[in-house]
């Protein structure tokens, strides 16, 4: 699958290097490794803003679409519309949608269809896919 954003390991190396992202990102966002249950920086953040894609910088999701889901994991309801897309994952004998950054591939996570209403999904991120952008608007 192509994406209009592409570049080298090497570069993927560079940009996350250059971003300070945490130490696995290169390994789950261009590997699709997964990072353990509540070990991410993400998971007990509940501040307004966004998170974007580490790798990119596309956005993916408004905080206000984040839940408590349990799991360990940050976990959305809903993604800002076109921003991923989903990719059939048959890996360690289960079937799952792996969702990746629409702009660049990188691995995000997958998403579940037991996620609260309107939309019934739950978006299942590691924190080392997303660079949490706080709201700095003034009230």
């Amino acid at each position: 699958m192509t994406y209009p954003i592409h570049k080298s390991e090497a570069q993927w190396k560079a940009v996350l290097a250059e971003k300070g992202a945490e130490p696995g990102a290169f390994e789950v966002t261009r590997h699709a490794s997964t990072e353990r249950p509540y070990s991410g920086k993400y998971e007990r953040v509940w501040a307004d803003g966004s998170y974007h894609c580490i790798c990119c910088g596309n956005k993916l999701f408004d905080a206000a679409t984040k839940f408590d889901a349990g799991c360990g994991w940050p976990s959305f309801s809903l993604a800002v519309p076109g921003a991923i897309k989903d990719i059939r994952d048959a890996s360690h004998g289960m079937i799952r949608t792996e969702t990746v950054c629409a702009q660049c591939g990188a691995h995000l996570g997958h998403v579940f269809p037991d996620g609260p209403e309107p939309s019934g999904l739950r978006y299942c991120m590691n924190s080392a896919s997303l660079d949490f952008q706080p709201d700095t608007r003034k009230a």
